[in-house]
This record gives structure tokens, C-alpha cells and sequence, in this order.
């Protein structure tokens, strides 16, 4: 089995935007939770203005909580996957006992998996 590894990226400050989006030195980098480029990977609710609904918003604040406490004060490994069609960095990001974040946001509920052409409706 061939494996294709992605560059890794390394950033001087690292933070969560939303609860797939962190940003590395002033870059959004946009999260696949270990999935693959334009075939699956993760989606968190909407932050703000772009919420649909008042429990999107309050499931946003909370899967944006989660990724800061994840990523906080911990040297985290940040392998890029590609590009998405806006030309954000598609990553993974490892914590340092080798778990891929998305997948632990997955697993608790905050993200839910996402495949091309489907929308994940939050306010239900």
C-alpha cells in the first residue's frame, strides 16, 4: 500500500478561528480531521452571522471551545493535505501523542463528518 504524506507546516502561533478552522501565523488553515481532499472530512457549525439558526451558533461557540482547549500550550503537528477551492491549506494536526484532532472532535459530537455536495444541517 502507497501512502502520499502531505508537507508539514510549522507555525509560531497557532489558534482556533471556529471548530474546523485554526490559524498559523495569520493563515487560515482549514481542518480535514484526517480525511481525504474532496472526498471527506470534517465540519463544525457556523460561527456568528453565518449560523442558521440560534443552536447552530450556541454548537459553534462550543466545537471552537473544544479545538482551542485541543490545541492550547501543546506542540501540535500540522500536516498539509492540499488546497480547498478558496486556496485554504487542507490540514490534519496531530497532538503529541498521535492523535489527529478531528477525529477526536468527531468522536465527542462538536464535528460531524462532511462529503462533497452535502451540507450538514445544524439547526435540527
Amino acid at each position: 500500500m502507497s501512502m502520499t504524506l502531505g508537507a508539514l507546516l510549522v507555525c509560531g502561533a497557532l489558534s482556533a478561528v471556529d471548530g474546523d478552522t485554526v490559524k498559523c501565523d495569520g493563515q487560515n488553515l482549514r481542518l480535514l480531521g484526517g480525511g481525504t481532499v474532496n472526498v471527506w472530512g470534517i465540519d463544525t457549525p457556523e460561527i456568528g452571522s453565518h449560523a442558521k439558526c440560534l443552536k447552530e451558533r450556541k454548537l459553534a461557540l462550543i466545537a471552537k471551545r473544544r479545538l482551542a482547549a485541543l490545541i492550547k500550550g501543546k506542540k501540535i503537528r500540522i500536516e498539509s493535505k492540499g488546497m480547498d477551492r478558496s486556496r485554504r491549506p487542507l490540514v490534519n494536526l496531530y497532538l503529541p501523542d498521535g492523535r489527529e484532532v478531528g477525529q477526536i472532535l468527531l468522536r465527542e459530537g462538536t464535528a460531524r463528518e462532511w462529503r462533497p455536495g452535502e451540507r450538514n444541517d445544524w439547526c435540527r
